[in-house]
């Protein structure tokens, strides 16, 4: 089979799932197994994959998606918690106080926040904590989950504590044969990452800055009584002073720093800002933007996650006590990943699988305690005994969160297993590239030397199909790097983009869509989703595209290593 079926062929799983959720509106729980049936059948009848290779891979998904579930009970979990307490009424009332304009709450929560606790934890965390919240205050449970897709863009390269770059990149690239070379013309490994790391934040801070901006937009557009794009313009000062707010910081802790805390410093300083300058009033528009009464809501905006404030008995409750158990989670979230003593004694313990079905590469281990899920449960236990001085409310949450997350494991029990054969398939029979780099290496061959212009698309399509972005970037920055030497134009810009393209191809990950809307119990209307984040999606994959074109043949940016 020539290289062109073979790449349709590789592509065609991804093809039939976005066909069957956007394109049809089924429901993730019947298009995914589908999808991840036609992946086995390729794998493998066309890459001549061994059963037991597809089986580990399968397993090894299974465990992936424990961690993915973990993750998304301690959110729901710690969110239950707060409601049962009192504290969410408060934190309520107090973003009312800042401003009762949704965009502007939008943004604070999602924007800033989410983005501090993207730097502080990544995998997804941001939207999981970030829309049922939003829903707490208000929000359709449809535009909570938009608006916490749409920050698993511009923070993402730098979430986890750098983990994109120091692990997916570092560990994507053929370290030994680059650093060879590099030292070679007098330079080490650690200056070229450091190049790459800071073409990231320069790159994303550029088009990121504008995302407030698209928040606010489709805000309005989609989920306002006048379905304008206009009302969410109307806040474009704030809004970009917001992008600027975070981005700025950002970029300089990328460039002089490192990957690290990017996404953690802007996220704080731009949070520290961005309220303060809201609650004077600092551009905010005169006129307050809100969505209709919620009578008027229709049901596909509903999620199954009721945060009834009208019954709570709870006495009044003062912002900072019920605040504290998400400064507690940033604060822990980020010692975790920061105190190399503290880190070791949580992932201490690990429930590990090594060589699946003795297939050597092919593991999985589950962290309980690193993993956020087990910080997010830990805050759980200590906020309800600082705000109820009782375990009473726990149980209540405790049964409220288990229900919503049949749904969600259900559709993630097929998502990710296929995503793992994806990546897996590289070891086959048939003598062929992995489905994904084979599907790249034919986008490659196509564009020829525009290839800067589709490089972010590649990344995105990883973290398409992977959920992740360091899954991507591990995919796929060898591979863009043989593309930049073939022609003669800058790896360090090249791999760049591709980090850059798969922090933005999180909005359109599949897995990340089930998990984010199970969090606000709206599973079965992931299209509705995937149709409304592919918009803010194809915004930075083109800007992407274009500042590469212009940095390599406009600037002609190059770097120690071309020929």
């Amino acid at each position: 089979m020539n290289e062109t079926l073979l790449a349709l062929v590789a592509f065609s799983p991804i093809v039939v799932a976005a066909i069957l959720l956007v394109g049809l509106n089924w429901p993730a729980k019947r298009a995914m197994p589908i999808a991840f049936a036609l992946t086995v059948i390729i794998a493998l009848v066309f890459w001549d994959m061994s059963p037991t290779r597809v089986f580990a891979s399968i397993f090894q998904g299974l465990g992936i998606t424990v961690s993915v579930l973990w993750i998304v009970f301690g959110a729901i979990f710690l969110l239950n918690t707060l409601k049962h307490t009192g504290a969410i009424t408060t934190i309520r009332n107090g973003f009312t106080d800042i401003s009762e304009d949704r965009r502007v709450q939008a943004i604070i929560i999602a924007w800033c926040f989410g983005s501090f606790i993207e730097g502080a934890s990544g995998f997804g965390t941001p939207a999981a904590i970030a829309a049922p919240l939003l829903v707490a205050i208000g929000f359709p449970a449809l535009a909570a989950v938009l608006m916490g897709m749409m920050i698993q863009s511009t923070p993402v390269s730098f979430g986890a504590v750098g983990t994109p770059i120091i692990v997916g990149v570092n560990k994507g690239l053929d370290t030994h044969g680059i650093g060879s070379v590099l030292v070679e013309n007098g330079s080490s490994w650690s200056v070229y990452l450091q190049q790459i790391t800071s073409s990231v934040a320069i790159i994303h801070a550029i088009v990121g800055t504008l995302i407030p901006v698209l928040m606010a937009m489709m805000l309005t557009r989609f989920f306002g009584k006048n379905k304008s794009w206009r009302e969410g313009l109307d806040i474009l000062p704030f809004a970009l002073f917001a992008g600027v707010a975070f981005t700025v910081p950002y970029a300089l802790t990328g460039v002089f720093l490192g990957a690290e805390f990017p996404s953690l410093i802007g996220g704080l300083f731009g949070l520290a800002i961005v309220v303060s300058a809201a609650k004077k009033g600092f551009l905010v528009p005169k006129t307050k933007w809100d969505f209709e009464s919620e009578d008027k809501w229709p049901a596909e905006w509903l999620g199954s996650l009721k945060i009834d404030l009208k019954d709570n008995t709870n006495k009044p409750m003062s912002l900072v006590m019920a605040w504290a158990p998400y400064v507690l989670l940033a604060v822990v979230l980020v010692a975790s990943r920061v105190s190399a003593d503290f880190k070791s004694l949580l992932t201490s313990v690990s429930i590990s699988f090594a060589n699946i079905l003795g297939e050597t590469g092919i593991s999985t281990a589950i962290q309980p305690l690193y993993l956020p899920g087990g910080i997010l449960v830990f805050v759980a236990l200590v906020a309800v005994l600082m705000q109820a001085k009782s375990l009473k409310p726990l149980s209540a949450a405790f049964t409220e969160s288990s229900k919503t997350l049949i749904g969600a494991g259900f559709v993630l029990l097929f998502t990710i297993p296929m995503v793992r054969i994806f990546i897996n398939s590289g070891v086959n029979g048939a003598d062929l590239a992995s489905m994904p780099v084979t599907t790249a290496n034919f986008a490659a061959g196509i564009v020829g030397t525009a290839f800067p212009a589709l490089s972010a698309t590649v990344g995105a399509l990883g973290a398409f199909i992977a959920g992740s972005n360091t899954v991507s970037n591990m995919m796929f920055s060898q591979f863009q790097f043989e593309v930049a030497q073939t022609l003669t134009i800058s790896s360090v810009v090249v791999v760049a983009l591709q980090a850059v393209g798969a922090a933005a191809g999180n909005m359109i990950a599949i897995h990340n869509v089930v998990a984010a809307s199970a969090t606000v119990g709206l599973l079965g209307r992931e299209g509705a989703t995937l149709r409304k984040t592919v918009i803010p999606t194809f915004y930075y994959l083109v800007m992407t595209g274009i500042i590469g074109l212009i940095l390599i043949y406009g600037f002609q940016f190059n770097d120690v290593l071309m020929k």
